[in-house]
């Protein structure tokens, strides 16, 4: 169970995980040592899944983002779950997540341009048994990229 101390302390690492624990003892009134001893313990307990850095797309050259529904051909567990270990093995799509309603699957993909997304779709989507159809909607702007949970 998290006690207000653990929530400071994770309110202050989603906005900055480079703040040392003498910056983060500062900012929740309690001493370094303390500090990374409840930070090993979030990490320990996956309350803290993993320390990222939040690279700027534009920057590494893959300035579009694509929203994409899936659906699959048949409501298969053998099927979801190919689906589900293809998604993890591909780098261009950076988040996905297995939806209720009239799609299966809702996913986040990166590319370069749009011919990059077009040999993307080809390769991921069409080369699938699995799959069904797919739609895509284009970002035009990204308002808001977040992690950061209220806590």
């Amino acid at each position: 169970m998290l006690d207000a101390i653990d929530r400071k302390i994770l309110h202050h690492m989603q906005r900055n995980a480079l703040l040392t624990s003498a910056e983060l003892s500062d900012l929740v009134r309690l001493s370094p040592t303390s500090v990374q001893r409840r930070l090993h313990r979030l990490r320990r307990d996956k309350v803290i899944e993993a320390d990222v850095s939040i690279v700027s797309p534009t920057a590494v050259e893959r300035p579009l983002t694509m929203l994409v529904e899936v659906t699959l051909s048949r409501d298969r567990a053998d099927i979801i779950d190919r689906f589900k270990r293809d998604v993890r093995d591909c780098p261009e799509i950076m988040s996905a997540y297995y939806v209720t309603g009239d799609t299966d699957f809702v996913l986040i993909v990166s590319a370069k341009d749009i011919p990059d997304y077009e040999s993307f779709t080809r390769a991921f989507f069409y080369n699938s048994p699995d799959i069904q159809s797919f739609k895509t909607t284009v970002v035009m702007d990204r308002i808001k990229a977040s992690q950061v949970l209220p806590v």
